[in-house]
């Protein structure tokens, strides 16, 4: 996935392309908005745009409405101002969300993916013989449809939503405490994506040992 990231601070901009980096995004970063414009000019493949506001050659609006509009990128805005006027003209030019600074780098991972996956034109997505419907919540091997408990499609959605990347154990137990209020353990883990794996009768999680676990495409 490729991002394109304006922002003139340069610690910032340094410090959010090693984290988007970090997280298996392909990042092209700008400071100003004729740099952007001459990149975009050659018409490169970008799957999303971080966008700040204030730019020293002009604002972050118009290069979004007279440029990375039409090229139909889907963006955040970045601001240091929490003014509503100017989250709401963000919006109502067509951007997909808005941050104000500061901001954590996991919200920002967050909103990225929600974005990313939005932005595709269905909302399935496919892994060897597995599709997740993420919309409807359904698991489907070719056409027959896998009986999943509801902790295991939680488990699962958690994995394909964050599809080629790693989870690690932590988040997944995090995430079990979450939505169970129980304390489990590393092996409970385990266990629990053996029996996924069984039900699915499909090879597609990968265990990344002493980290977590991935779904690739």
């Amino acid at each position: 996935m490729n991002i394109l990231l304006i922002e003139d601070n340069k610690v910032m901009s340094k410090s959010l392309k090693y984290s988007l980096e970090t997280n298996n995004y392909k990042v092209i970063a700008f400071e100003t908005i004729k740099e952007t414009k001459e990149y975009l000019a050659t018409k490169p493949q970008i799957d999303l745009a971080i966008l700040d506001i204030n730019l020293p050659d002009g604002t972050g609006y118009e290069l979004y409405e007279y440029t990375i509009k039409k090229s139909q990128i889907p963006t955040i805005f970045l601001t240091a101002r929490d003014d509503e006027n100017d989250i709401v003209k963000g919006l109502m030019i067509g951007a997909e969300d808005y941050l104000t600074k500061p901001f954590s780098t996991k919200e920002l991972l967050a909103r990225i993916n929600k974005i990313l996956l939005r932005a595709k034109k269905n909302t399935v997505i496919k892994a060897g013989d597995i599709s997740f419907d993420i919309d409807k919540m359904i698991v489907l091997k070719g056409e027959n449809q896998i009986n999943l408990t509801s902790l295991e499609i939680k488990l699962l959605a958690l994995l394909f939503n964050n599809i080629n990347k790693v989870v690690n154990r932590n988040t997944i137990l995090d995430k079990v405490w979450e939505w169970t209020g129980n304390d489990v353990d590393d092996h409970t883990i385990t266990v629990y994506f053996q029996r996924i794996r069984n039900k699915l009768g499909s090879n597609i999680i990968t265990t990344v040992k002493g980290i977590g676990y991935r779904i690739d495409e």
